[in-house]
Parts: C-alpha cells; sequence; structure tokens
C-alpha cells in the first residue's frame, strides 16, 4: 500500500495551478518571459548569443526571484519594504522614553491640595452657615 505524506500544518500549503506552480510563480515567470525573450531575440544578432544569454538571464532574474522568494509567509515586495523602513527610514537609535504617570498623579493631587481644598473648606463654610 502506498504512503502519500500529510502535512500537519495545512496553511502552508499553497494550491498549485499549471506545471506545479502556484499563481504568483505562474504570473511573475509569465512577466519574465515576455519581458526577457523579446530582449534576447533583438540583441542575439549584434552582440552575440552569449551575451545575448547573459542579458536573458539578468532581465529574467528579478521576476524569477519576485515569484519565488517568500520568508515566512511573506512575499518579496513586501519583506523589501520593511527591511527598508527599518534599515533607512526608522531612526537607528530608538530612545526609551516613558512618562511617570504616579508622578503625574502626585502632581495632580498636590494641585488639588493646595487650590481646591481651600475653597472646599470655604464652600462648606459658607454651607454651614447658610443652613
Amino acid at each position: 500500500m502506498a504512503f502519500v505524506p500529510v502535512p500537519k500544518d495545512l496553511s502552508k500549503v499553497k494550491t498549485k495551478v499549471v506545471f506545479n506552480l502556484t499563481k504568483r510563480q505562474l504570473i511573475f515567470f509569465s512577466l519574465g518571459a515576455m519581458v526577457s525573450i523579446p530582449i534576447y531575440l533583438g540583441i542575439r544578432k549584434a552582440i552575440g548569443n552569449d551575451f545575448a544569454l547573459m542579458v536573458l538571464i539578468v532581465v529574467a532574474m528579478p521576476f524569477f526571484l519576485l515569484g519565488i522568494f517568500e520568508k515566512d509567509g511573506i512575499p518579496l515586495e513586501k519583506y523589501a519594504r520593511y527591511i527598508i523602513r527599518q534599515k533607512f527610514i526608522s531612526p537607528k537609535i530608538r530612545i526609551y522614553k516613558t512618562e511617570n504617570f504616579y508622578e503625574y498623579l502626585n502632581q495632580n493631587e498636590r494641585s488639588t491640595t493646595n487650590g481646591n481644598r481651600t475653597s472646599a473648606t470655604k464652600e462648606t463654610k459658607k454651607e454651614i452657615r447658610t443652613k
């Protein structure tokens, strides 16, 4: 009897469309072929077959990487955006700065005891006199 391995985590399983490729891979490989093959055919006679093939590889490589690369479920363009934001846009040194909430409460309490307690005692004296 033949056994088929079944992965435990089915969230990592990608559905294959054609030629055992996912839809994302198929789209990027097609885009790479549509861009690089006409370039190869156009420059093959001018610079020679070997150099034209190298140009084809260099032009098709970004599409190949966009289709294949995935780290922790994140595609290459999002991963590159996170790296650029972390390395170049965000500040290098992050200052850990907290606000002491208890100090704020103490200041608030001091201001209420200095100003409002005297006015509160005046109000209570007025109430006592009127009664």
